[in-house]
């Protein structure tokens, strides 16, 4: 917004400072002429009271000027009558050229915003600092305007920025924001937070597949992980229900549904997943909150009805959930080909949950069966210790990335453990992955987060991986590993 003075009256304001008189034929506004009585000028009904002295400097002059400009509110700038409000300018006498230098000042003044500027909170920050913000500005801000803003802070920035972005970051009271986030110029305000080194801690004699995936080279037993451990995700196990008791799971278990006859795992199969995703002892995540869904008859089986069921409920319930680091399922079980269940897959993903799914355990390509086949689910395969393709493990370019699955030992039914081998086995390990570097990363998003899977991944180590089938092993970026 360009905002239109008078030079008759910028003329008026320099003859009045310099000598103290009004001039007599300065155009009237709103039916009143411009006047000094007892030292204070009237324009429009606004005073300006000199007071000389009082006042250090150009720098604050410049300062409520631009104040007054950027609101829209002072008559004399506007041509509008302000009432009942009041400002006062109190002044040096100043020289003629001082006093026009706030011309271009006001000229250039940035329209009033229509909205606040958005305050926001770093995702997953441990500790926000009370009363800390960082102000960033639009691109193509010009350095008067910063030091406006930075002028409304009672003690002054604490940090300037010039190159990775124009902005400051300072101490400021409810007050100071409500001016800042007001501010035309602000693009948006962040509350600052404490960050720290990635601390890593190890599990030794883990479970030869947690070994694996913290390491470039096999053979060892220790898991080298970061310690948020997958913190703020929710792992849903669709598959023969989840032993929420087991205590290996903490309290962070809990069976939500099933679209079965039963509503417990008497199989042990979905407790084994969960305990490889995310127990305390066995898992990949040890902190991610664990959610089961029922869609398997304890004897295994179900159909691919009750299975779609299971999908519609996990895609509808975790946006009720606390997951502000993303929802992970995992669906260690497989058919034929499934128009039905792949359209259910990617629309489960579309609407925010990533989703590993086994590639089956044929030794055939896995665009033959489903969900396996579904071209925006995380396809997983599976590996022996020896980093070999397990001899039963499905491939094919449907496949996004291995991970161990031959004798995994996990949690089961009863409070116990079990050492079971399948693509079922490996595809938490994934799952339990992506939740992982959610924690650790943020949620990047439910297509994005396989990609990342496969970027870290281990590349050509694997043996007996069939042409067209990618040789990637999963990997948790174990900077030591």
């Amino acid at each position: 917004m360009l905002v239109c003075i008078p030079h008759r009256i910028w003329a008026y304001l320099v003859f009045s400072y310099l000598t103290g008189e009004h001039i007599p034929d300065t155009p009237r506004h709103n039916g009143e002429l411009p006047h000094e009585e007892g030292g204070v000028i009237f324009v429009d009904g606004v005073q300006l009271e000199v007071h000389p002295g009082s006042w250090r400097g150009p720098r604050k002059i410049n300062r409520f000027v631009a104040d007054i400009v950027s609101t829209g509110g002072h008559s004399l700038l506007n041509k509008q009558l302000l009432s009942p409000q009041v400002y006062q300018i109190n002044v040096y006498k100043m020289h003629a050229a001082l006093l026009l230098s706030l011309l271009p000042l006001a000229l250039a003044a940035p329209a009033k915003r229509a909205a606040p500027a958005p305050l926001l909170k770093p995702r997953g920050a441990e500790q926000l600092l009370p009363n800390k913000y960082i102000v960033k500005f639009k691109e193509g801000t010009v350095s008067a305007s910063v030091e406006d803003a930075v002028s409304i802070l009672s003690a002054g920035a604490d940090y300037n920025y010039g190159t990775v972005f124009r902005g400051f970051a300072g101490t400021m009271d409810d007050s100071a924001l409500e001016l800042l986030r007001a501010h035309p110029d602000v693009e948006f305000i962040e509350q600052d937070a404490v960050v720290s080194i990635n601390e890593y801690t190890t599990q030794s004699n883990a479970p030869w597949g947690l070994g694996r995936i913290s390491h470039r080279t096999p053979g060892s037993t220790d898991y080298v992980y970061e310690t948020s451990a997958g913190a703020g995700t929710c792992s849903y196990i669709v598959d023969t229900g989840v032993e929420d008791s087991h205590p290996d799971f903490e309290g962070r278990a809990f069976m939500l549904a099933s679209f079965t006859s039963t509503n417990t795992d008497g199989n042990g199969h979905g407790t084994h997943v969960a305990g490889t995703i995310g127990s305390a002892t066995y898992g990949v995540a040890k902190a991610t909150t664990i959610f089961g869904v029922k869609v398997l008859e304890d004897s295994g089986f179900g159909t691919w009805a009750g299975v779609i069921a299971g999908m519609d409920f996990v895609a509808s319930d975790y946006t009720s959930r606390e997951c502000p680091n993303g929802a992970f399922a995992n669906l260690s079980l497989g058919g034929g080909f499934s128009a039905a269940v792949n359209v259910a897959a990617a629309n489960m993903v579309a609407s925010g949950v990533f989703l590993g799914v086994a590639a089956g355990n044929n030794n055939d390509d896995a665009q033959y069966y489903s969900p396996a086949s579904a071209p925006e689910a995380c396809t997983v395969g599976a590996t022996d210790s020896s980093d070999s393709r397990a001899s039963y493990s499905n491939y094919g370019a449907l496949v996004d990335i291995f991970a161990p699955g031959s004798d995994i030992l996990s949690t089961w039914i009863g409070g116990g453990t079990n050492t079971i081998s399948g693509t079922s086995m490996a595809t938490p390990h994934i799952v339990g992955l992506a939740a992982y570097l959610a924690g650790l990363l943020g949620n990047r998003g439910a297509s994005a987060m396989c990609d990342l899977i496969r970027d870290l991944a281990t590349p050509d180590v694997l043996s007996g991986i069939p042409s067209g089938t990618v040789n990637l092993l999963a990997f948790n970026g174990n900077p030591s590993g």
